[in-house]
């Protein structure tokens, strides 16, 4: 008789499926896999060991490259840094800092502006631990020596309704190449002879911050962007709804402060969940333009995606190493027996497929590469989406599937319980909110809450758009009627 022993070989042998086992570890270090010489630091993928300062050539090597290869961003030019205070976004920063100092070989021409949103009072903060995050958060930001902004997510519900248009891209004549603006800059430089051979930039001594400001918004405002977030059904609908609220206050900050580019720091892996996350959200069309490294859809002020190739594991890795500082927030709180969002089933998802598959958040990514982002230009205001600015992707209603949810839905009766105000109330019905939204902007609306919730630029702007429709429907009636008594 065999023996039941699975180690002797024995009938246990095959009755449990096998499974992958790492390799022992090494009894010595492995060598770099560049210079040959040093004890590798890390792996960063099966094979790629690195030492510490192999590692710091790499990592500074590929975020010149994106922006080497790519050529948007013109000497010269006011960049805004979007800070979140999070591992990508403080990885970005100091890349930014090592690639002005004048220690370094071929510097970065443009000059950096830092600005932070604090959105702690939608993540469940006190006021007490919104200004200990305030205080940190300036203090890193006085550190660079870079003008920064600080703003409030409350700041957003007072935006104007121009936030809503894509501002003037310019004028249509063609400008100089990339290498006639470098030339011509570094020329520039030398003639106004600065004495450290034309590498200085303008404006990077100028501190932007503004101490008189109070530390929080009122109370009410507060209240108000409460009751906002509160009003809103999904967990889902909350996180596109902070993600455009943050997105329209830095555009803004960007108009406002003269700042042509916005960078942000969006990582291999954040780009991943956010392409397989708005392809559930029906934002299939658009995906080129939220994840690649070029989104021009406000016209005059361009974001650029310069961390989009690095992985969470390699940012994390250089954070420890070099002593990147950064401030943590907390997540969205959920409301009890909350379903998770899109966003958090996607990231769970993609993050347990990477433990067993390492490829697979970068396959992910490569596949978007390939994206055009043709789909998501619009030539005109009526067809662009009120909310995230896309080309409106409805063409044929009768063959969607959400034609059967767009029903005409009474107005909101006012206190008395009457609905005697229905020609004003006309512009402010949720109906007449449809027609001005992509798919995508639709299936979030619909979970948005009352309108009375909506922060008060969108309602403006739709209500102009409203107008503006309706006074041309009337004006292509008119000749309609003037003909009517010449036939009879």
């Amino acid at each position: 008789m065999c023996e039941a022993a699975g180690d002797d070989g024995g009938c246990g042998a095959e009755t449990a499926p096998a499974r992958r086992r790492r390799a022992p570890g090494r009894s010595h270090p492995r060598p770099c896999l560049k210079c040959g010489q040093g004890s590798a630091a890390l792996v960063i993928r099966l094979g790629d060991a690195f030492c510490r300062g192999c590692f710091r050539e790499y990592f500074v090597h590929k975020f010149r490259a994106m922006l080497g290869k790519n050529r948007v961003i013109f000497p010269g030019e006011k960049v805004l840094l979007a800070l979140s205070g999070g591992p990508a976004s403080s990885a970005m920063l100091r890349q930014v800092q090592e690639g002005l100092s004048r220690e370094t070989a071929k510097r970065l021409r443009f000059v950096p502006g830092l600005i932070y949103v604090d959105e702690g009072a939608v993540r469940g903060q006190s006021p007490a631990q919104r200004q200990q995050s305030l205080a940190r958060m300036e203090t890193l930001l006085q550190a660079t020596g870079f003008p920064y902004h600080l703003a409030h997510l409350e700041q957003a519900l007072e935006l104007p309704a121009s936030i809503l248009r894509p501002g003037p891209e310019g004028s249509s004549e063609p400008g100089p190449s990339y290498k006639e603006a470098v030339e011509g800059f570094i020329q520039q430089q030398r003639q106004e002879g600065d004495g450290d051979g034309g590498t200085s930039l303008p404006g990077l001594d100028t501190q932007v911050g503004d101490p008189a400001a109070p530390r929080l918004p009122a109370a009410a405002r507060t209240q108000e962007l409460l009751r906002l977030f509160e009003a809103v059904e999904t967990s889902t609908a909350r996180e596109e709804l902070l993600q455009m609220l943050r997105t329209h206050l830095i555009l803004q900050t960007a108009r406002t402060r003269g700042y042509a580019k916005v960078m942000t720091g969006e990582s291999c892996t954040r780009v991943a969940v956010k392409l397989l996350t708005n392809l559930a959200l029906g934002r299939g069309a658009f995906l080129a333009v939220d994840t690649g490294f070029v989104d021009n859809r406000h016209g005059d002020v361009m974001v650029v995606r310069p961390m989009r190739e690095y992985m969470a594991k390699e940012i994390a890795f250089y954070n420890h190493f070099f002593d990147v500082p950064t401030v943590i927030a907390p997540p969205l709180p959920t409301k009890r027996r909350e379903k998770p969002s899109i966003h958090q089933l996607m990231e769970r998802f993609l993050l347990g497929l990477q433990e067993d598959f390492p490829s697979t958040i970068s396959t992910v990514y490569r596949t978007g590469e390939k994206l055009s982002p043709a789909p998501a230009k619009a030539s005109s205001e009526s067809q662009r989406c009120l909310l995230c600015l896309c080309a409106l992707d409805i063409a044929g209603e009768e063959e969607l599937a959400l034609e059967p949810t767009l029903i005409t839905e009474e107005p909101e009766p006012a206190g008395d319980g009457c609905c005697q105000d229905a020609p004003a109330a006309g512009a402010e019905s949720r109906a007449a909110f449809i027609p001005l939204l992509c798919y995508s902007c639709r299936l979030t609306f619909k979970e948005l809450g009352p309108l009375a919730t909506l922060p008060p630029y969108v309602r403006a702007e739709a209500q102009r758009r409203i107008h503006r429709a309706q006074m041309k429907q009337q004006s292509q009636e008119v000749p309609l009627e003037d003909e009517e008594p010449g036939e009879s």
